[in-house]
């Protein structure tokens, strides 16, 4: 809303489109006999069940007053030490669910989920969002080719659900994007043991070719809600990215619960025409640095309604939630942006926060939540609004542009309604509160995780030896001063992934390879926004990043405003029980410290989740443990065969990549 500034321009730009939440047909699991543990759970689509045939005499135990509790076997003497719930350490212990598949292609179409067309789109199965994937608690995963592709070219997403296999999930992924490769990543999800599912290409695959198909195996050892997008160079603010829910307990008890929710910006160019901006004109006199682009619009959802006078067959409607008075509702929020962070708050309501990405918390009450590029909480709301009540029942929800955190047009904060009545059709008339807009993640204080870590007070690394400085290059690199966090920015190529790799013993320098090869203890990595003495000089530029580790959750030790001094900020550190996730934000001028515990060999990014920033080369790989990798995930054959149809298809339309007449101009990521 707010983005036409006349009718007339709006009515011009309109087109019928289908989003995500209009019109999808639900999974439909295959019915399954002789399964002791078979529920349907609360938050699921219709259809859906959580199946648990390892777990012969357990049963579900997850009710609106016992919302910690998931399983619980009901022959056990001591039930609380008999069950799998909200206390359960997820890092070294899961229940045993089903093999859940899934198939997604991923092709060019023009889209407008704001009114206005955006003809370079690109999309998951015909849809943006993306289809809602969905397991349970201890599922495995898979996603491959599948022989009936012509009927994925709707927004069908195909669900199979089967009770023996060696992955709990499987994801087929195809390509039919006619000039780019693609590959999908599970943003947060562990992939324990399974590193070549993580979706990054030139780090863990090649990408997919145009009419190709990849495999995803990995477990849901976690649970919660998270998303799934490209990794593939800019594809993912262009379109290609969707909502992942696992179920399972929470740390609050609720009623009811809506699916997860996207709160993202929106440009109408496609993010590979926006990138010339981020990477500036080096060639002019003075040159000029690039600066991150501006969007457009912000959606909730998927949407963002034109003007109210469009005629009303022509409007797209806004999003909407039916409040019953006195029921708590589970609220599931993710920033899929590509350079914003915002503010989340329901006019006259309380949020009740209970778990920061996939890791529950303590609750804590808030009027609002910040929630950065990549993050994602779970809030709980009372349907009991504080004075002034509106009369009609009818309250604004609002994504906010945080301070600092995003370039967007002229935007109308009002994004959705929430209506206690369900005839009621007017606008709500309530005020904004004074909420905080800074860009800063909530105090550490308050996220306080249920399952806790004590960490070392002793690294077993060389901390200033991974210590990084998120700043640009002052020389230029491929012809542009780039952001980088080691001494390069970060340029990788996908027909050379580092996974295949594993036997060197050195890399290029523009990989950006850090080994951490410590089988115990934690591994500490600082982040700072400033030059630090003795560090290589670079470009000052004032922004806060998200910075997202794959493959782990992190422990956050600090989180500051203030300069990192090497002698003297780690008095700042908190060893106990510190908050835990996969992005937290590097507040700008400041520092962020970290620490992950290596017991999960992988080759992992790291990397700022503003897009233009990790495609500009801020991001490293983490080498986690370089010898256990290949005898812990198996196999590389699949990643192989993904190479050589990469290759096959470059040198058909392409050439070498990254040679003559190739235009990379980005890290890849």
């Amino acid at each position: 809303m707010g983005f036409f500034r006349t009718c007339s321009e709006a009515l011009l730009h309109l087109l019928s489109f289908t989003p995500s939440w209009e019109g999808n047909s639900p999974q439909k699991p295959l019915p399954l006999s002789g399964v002791e543990v078979h529920f349907h759970p609360e938050t699921a689509t219709p259809g859906f069940t959580c199946d648990y045939p390892a777990l012969p005499g357990w049963a579900n135990c997850n009710e609106p007053d016992s919302r910690d509790c998931w399983l619980r076997d009901t022959a056990s003497k001591q039930p609380l030490f008999s069950r799998y719930d909200i206390h359960t350490d997820y890092e070294k212990s899961w229940p045993k669910g089903v093999h859940r598949e899934f198939w997604l292609n991923v092709s060019g179409q023009t889209i407008s989920p704001d009114g206005y067309l955006k003809p370079l789109g690109k999309v998951l199965n015909n849809t943006y969002p993306g289809p809602l994937l969905e397991a349970c608690w201890g599922d495995d995963i898979c996603t491959d080719d599948f022989s009936w592709s012509s009927l994925l070219r709707g927004p069908v997403l195909v669900f199979v659900q089967k009770t023996n296999s060696k992955f709990a999930q499987t994801i087929h992924v195809t390509n039919y994007l006619p000039d780019n490769g693609t590959t999908i990543h599970w943003h947060g999800i562990r992939q324990l043991y399974t590193n070549e599912a993580d979706g990054v290409n030139g780090v863990t695959q090649c990408p997919i070719a145009t009419n190709d198909t990849y495999t995803y195996n990995f477990k849901a050892t976690q649970y919660g809600h998270s998303w799934y997008h490209s990794h593939y160079s800019l594809q993912y603010p262009d379109g290609v990215a969707g909502p992942l829910l696992i179920h399972g307990p929470s740390s609050a008890n609720w009623d009811e619960s809506w699916d997860p929710i996207f709160i993202s910006d929106w440009s109408h160019r496609s993010a590979f025409q926006d990138f010339q901006i981020e990477l500036g004109d080096p060639t002019s006199t003075p040159p000029v640095l690039g600066q991150d682009p501006t969007m457009q619009s912000v959606l909730l959802n998927g949407t963002d309604p034109p003007p109210l006078c469009v005629p009303a067959q022509d409007r797209k409607p806004i999003f909407t939630k039916i409040f019953q008075k006195g029921k708590r509702y589970l609220i599931r929020l993710i920033n899929s942006s590509t350079e914003s962070g915002f503010i989340f708050t329901i006019d006259n309501h309380l949020l009740e926060i209970i778990d920061n990405d996939f890791v529950p918390i303590h609750p804590f009450k808030n009027e609002s939540i910040h929630i950065g590029i990549g993050q994602r909480y779970s809030v709980i709301v009372e349907a009991d609004p504080s004075a002034p009540v509106q009369a009609d029942g009818n309250y604004w929800i609002r994504t906010i542009l945080s301070t600092g955190c995003g370039n967007i047009a002229s935007y109308d904060n009002r994004t959705g309604i929430i209506r206690y009545e369900s005839g009621s059709n007017g606008l709500p008339t309530s005020t904004q509160a004074n909420v905080n807009v800074t860009c800063a993640d909530p105090p550490l204080a308050s996220l306080v995780p249920v399952v806790p870590w004590a960490v070392d007070h002793h690294a077993v690394n060389d901390v200033l030896d991974d210590t990084f400085e998120a700043f640009i290059d002052s020389s230029p690199t491929h012809g542009y001063n780039r952001w980088d966090l080691t001494n390069t920015p970060l340029w990788l190529n996908f027909s050379n992934p580092t996974i295949l790799n594993l036997d060197n013993t050195t890399f290029n320098a523009e990989y950006a390879v850090i080994p951490e090869n410590y089988t115990q203890g934690y591994v500490y990595l600082v982040i700072t926004a400033q030059n630090l003495t003795g560090f290589p000089f670079k470009i000052p530029a004032q922004n806060a990043h998200p910075i997202h580790l794959h493959g782990h959750d992190f422990a956050i030790l600090a989180q500051s405003t203030a300069p990192y001094d090497v002698n003297t900020s780690i008095s700042t550190f908190n060893f106990q029980n510190p908050p835990r996730r996969d992005v937290a934000l590097l507040p700008r001028g400041g520092y962020l410290a970290i620490a992950f515990r290596p017991d999960n060999p992988g080759v992992w990014l790291m990397h700022c989740h503003i897009a233009w920033h990790a495609s500009s080369g801020l991001a490293l790989q983490i080498l986690e443990r370089q010898s256990d990798i290949v005898p812990t995930i198996g196999s590389l054959a699949a990643t192989e065969s993904t190479c050589k149809g990469w290759d096959t298809w470059l040198a058909e339309n392409n050439g070498t990549f990254g040679g003559v007449g190739n235009d990379q101009d980005d890290s890849g990521i």
